[in-house]
């Protein structure tokens, strides 16, 4: 039995209708779509990267406060 959590079906057809958006955004070309996909995820791990150092640069210099409940 997997741990992962099922989607319900309205979110299946939600992920559907974006595969199919993806697909005709690359004119039909399944490969395209997928080296296109894996582009955008190393953007976004770069940004998040990113990100993460200036969160901790400004958490370390105290620009931040910690949730203390």
């Amino acid at each position: 039995m997997s741990s992962a959590p099922q989607p319900n079906a309205q979110d299946g057809d939600g992920l559907e209708a974006a595969v199919d958006q993806a697909i005709a955004a690359c004119g039909g070309d399944t490969r395209a779509t997928i080296r296109a996909l894996i582009v955008a995820n190393e953007y976004l791990e770069t940004e998040v990267g990113e990100l993460m150092k200036a969160v901790s640069h400004a958490y370390t210099r105290g620009r931040f406060q910690s949730y203390s409940g």
